[in-house]
């Protein structure tokens, strides 16, 4: 399918890899306040958190219900737009949780009210997610840990209960969890008190406020927003038609030759033909030396 999309593109047979590698310049949707260090190349740039913006203002019925959790705040609760229902038995142990704590919570669920539904807890079918998480109301974000919601948080400074579900979220949480804004927890054996003890731990240590708001300030700490970079680079590459000289001409060797087996198959090859030859030589010196002893003998 692949292949056949980037025919109909170049005109040739072609596949993804193939197209990926021509590529002058990667934007890559991460920043260093979430990823570890480890050198880069001069034609890639990180951007995380582009499509981050200051909070609006939120519709007036979601206000009123933010606003009536008093000193305790809200905690906002979205598994992404991929994973729209869940199984009853999953969902009642969830909203079981979510009873049990003084916060109000806004959880994006489109499925059947579970019937453990705290009176503190109202579901919506949609979210402004980034809004919410920038209230000042919101204490902690429950979150399976896609870039745009992780990278919301750390843009406002919300720390994180994390419930990866699939493809990068689980190293997104797993960062997160190592840099102490974020708690981890299993969706397949999850438990009311192991949701319950996680927002517990994420709203009342300030240990977890404290790392997601030093995020948040190198976050915010850039010489351009990441946007502003991203558009600068894009234009850039437009205006010299191209950047190849930021490509390092690694990209242009096949797969054997950038793990160098082509070297190491001729390298091995000649200590072969060396050993051969060696042990030739030996044998043939010494069926030379045999000869000469049986000839000694019979003298």
């Amino acid at each position: 399918m692949e292949a056949v999309k980037c025919e109909m593109v170049a005109g040739k047979p072609t596949t993804l890899y193939e197209k990926m590698k021509q590529a002058d310049m990667w934007l890559i949707r991460s920043y260093w306040d979430l990823e570890f260090p480890r050198p880069t190349l001069p034609n890639v740039d990180f951007v995380g958190g582009l499509h981050c913006k200051p909070a609006k203002p939120l519709p007036k019925e979601m206000e009123n219900f933010v606003q009536s959790s008093g000193e305790h705040g809200v905690v906002v609760f979205s598994l992404g737009s991929m994973v729209s229902n869940m199984t009853e038995e999953r969902a009642n142990v969830i909203a079981s949780a979510l009873a049990q704590i003084p916060q109000k919570v806004l959880w994006r669920f489109d499925g059947k009210k579970p019937d453990t539904l705290g009176p503190n807890t109202r579901l919506f079918k949609w979210l402004p997610q980034n809004d919410l998480l920038g209230h000042p109301k919101t204490r902690a974000f429950i979150t399976h840990g896609g870039a745009n919601g992780v990278y919301e948080a750390i843009y406002h400074g919300i720390p994180m209960v994390g419930i990866p579900l699939f493809a990068e979220q689980f190293d997104n949480i797993a960062q997160m969890e190592a840099k102490g804004a974020a708690v981890k927890l299993e969706f397949k054996s999850l438990s009311t008190t192991d949701l319950l003890n996680a927002l517990k731990t994420v709203i009342n240590n300030p240990f977890y406020k404290s790392n997601a708001m030093k995020l948040s300030t190198i976050h915010h700490d850039q010489l351009m927003k990441p946007l502003d970079r991203a558009v600068f680079w894009i234009e850039f590459v437009m205006r010299h038609r191209g950047a190849k000289h930021l490509r390092p001409l690694a990209q242009n060797l096949t797969w054997y030759q950038y793990h160098s087996l082509d070297v190491i198959v001729f390298l091995l090859a000649l200590v072969a033909i060396i050993i051969f030859l060696v042990l030739k030589c030996c044998l043939f010196c010494f069926q030379k030396f045999a000869k000469v002893g049986k000839k000694k003998k019979r003298e």
